[in-house]
């Protein structure tokens, strides 16, 4: 039965699957490694300094969408950079939260890290399609945008401890369907792409926590 062709096929796929996710959890552990680098790097920064990172990190994963059609070695370069300048751009509130009260940092992590690990592996393991899911949380997400706009003209009582718990339920479905998008996956010049989803999951997770934990100060 093992030397069967269907046999091996499976055995291939299953491998395959594997070297997947194991590349682009590698991918997302050194794009983590690079923002702390240019968290560190950037802590001086002003907050304009900020804004630009964004914008121009953004600019790069827009570009690394293309560039992982044609070659993933650049694709891991503009993850590398993308994680940089995330890190600087995250550099002054970061900052803000070490020298006040760090331990909101520490506890939005530890939380962070639970969360991901939950839902990372509902989406991985499940068997049902959540494609449907995915596509729900995004057009969701786009009207938490809208809600985020109207919080900073309009004040909403607890507005931004709605505006966080909202978010963790909506980052629930996405994760869950960039996970099941990694195990569904077979091709394995996707890895820089999936590595940054996944990575965005857990940075943006990770703010809504520290908003949850700060009583919403930020």
């Amino acid at each position: 039965m093992y030397s069967t062709p269907a046999y091996q096929g499976f055995a291939s796929s299953r491998d395959q699957t594997a070297t997947l996710f194991g590349q682009t959890m590698g991918l997302v552990a050194l794009t983590a490694a690079v923002f702390a680098a240019g968290a560190y790097a950037g802590r001086n920064l002003s907050e304009a300094a900020g804004i630009v990172a964004w914008i121009v990190a953004f600019v790069i994963l827009m570009v690394m969408r293309f560039a992982a059609r044609k070659s993933p070695v650049a694709a891991t370069v503009l993850l590398v950079i993308f994680g940089i300048l995330l890190g600087v751009a995250s550099a002054p509130t970061l900052y803000w939260y070490a020298t006040t009260d760090p331990s909101i940092l520490w506890q939005a992590g530890g939380a962070t890290a639970l969360f991901i690990a939950a839902f990372g592996a509902v989406g991985y393991l499940t068997r049902r399609d959540l494609s449907v899911v995915y596509r729900i949380s995004f057009f969701a997400l786009l009207a938490l945008l809208v809600f985020g706009i109207v919080l900073i003209f309009v004040h909403i009582p607890h507005g931004s401890l709605i505006y966080a718990i909202l978010g963790l339920v909506i980052f629930a479905g996405i994760t869950m369907g960039d996970f099941q998008r990694l195990r569904r996956s077979k091709d394995m010049s996707s890895a820089p792409l999936i590595a940054a989803s996944i990575f965005l999951d857990i940075l943006n997770v990770f703010w809504f926590f520290l908003r949850i934990f700060s009583g919403g100060r930020d």
